[in-house]
């Protein structure tokens, strides 16, 4: 990582109010460094506060202790330089797969000349400049999720935030757009928070992979990934890490069951 990070979280909670018990904490004590251009995934099981943490640094919620930065700055509000990608796509049906590309492009103020060859080249990166006139509905979920990821990237953000974007697609679709983020986000290299409840997917594509564990939502280890990429999920190396986040996942587990107490020899949940 850089010297300066890209993003900066330090002693990190949110509280929501709770009609059943006044109060109740989705995240705390969250300490996260993440440098430009960096990879990394947010694994863990429901409930574990990933969400809660990508909308905090993405400022679609407020934290109630510490605050988030980017560049140096205090995330107060979403930014048209850090882009939000969701599972549900987030299309606008009644626009094209080019005007949905198009729009955050005039939301900027882009000359229409050069927005629509941005749009169109952004398209063809995806492979879908042929389905350019084509509207949502004619399309496969991949397909959708493949025009909200065009949408993002032609605005060339330099963080891009993902929460868990393929987790609705077949394996075979999920895999393929697995590759082609990889393959896109070597190309600009834009800073990616990607969260997912996948380990295979969190080791595929992660330079590190933050899990997190629940009651409450907390940082239970960063795990850095020492693969190069394209990584083979065959391999012994891969294998080694899935063998390492599971047995961390057990861990987790525990925890939960125990919160507080010692967890086979290890005091808390540190990271």
């Amino acid at each position: 990582m850089t010297a300066e990070p890209k993003i900066l979280i330090t002693g990190l909670e949110k509280r929501y109010a709770s009609s059943r018990n006044g109060e109740q904490v989705a995240v705390t004590g969250v300490d996260l460094t993440i440098g430009a251009g960096e990879f990394v995934c947010l694994v863990g099981p429901s409930g574990c506060g990933k969400t809660t943490l990508i909308q905090l640094m993405a400022g679609f919620e407020q934290p109630s202790r510490g605050r988030p930065t980017i560049d140096g700055r205090a995330v107060t509000q979403p930014d048209p330089d850090h882009i939000m990608i969701f599972q549900d796509y987030g299309l606008f049906p009644w626009k094209t797969v080019l005007d949905n590309v198009l729009f955050g492009l005039e939301a900027r103020g882009v000359a229409p000349g050069h927005a629509r060859t941005r749009a169109l080249e952004t398209l063809e990166l995806v492979g879908l400049r042929a389905a350019a006139a084509k509207h949502p509905h004619e399309l496969s979920g991949g397909m959708k999720q493949r025009v909200a990821i065009a949408r993002a990237l032609a605005v060339k953000p330099s963080v891009l935030f993902m929460d868990e974007p393929f987790a609705a697609l077949d394996t075979f679709t999920r895999l393929r757009l697995q590759d082609e983020l990889l393959g896109l986000w070597q190309a600009q290299r834009s800073t990616v928070v990607f969260v997912t409840h996948d380990l295979d997917e969190a080791i595929a594509l992660g330079q590190r992979v933050v899990l997190m564990a629940a009651g409450p939502g907390h940082i239970q280890r960063i795990i850095p990934i020492d693969l190069p990429y394209p990584r083979e999920r065959t391999s012994d190396e891969f294998a080694r890490y899935r063998r390492e986040l599971f047995a961390e996942f057990h861990l987790v587990h525990q925890w939960a069951a125990n919160p507080g107490g010692d967890v086979e020899g290890r005091g808390g949940a540190g990271i």
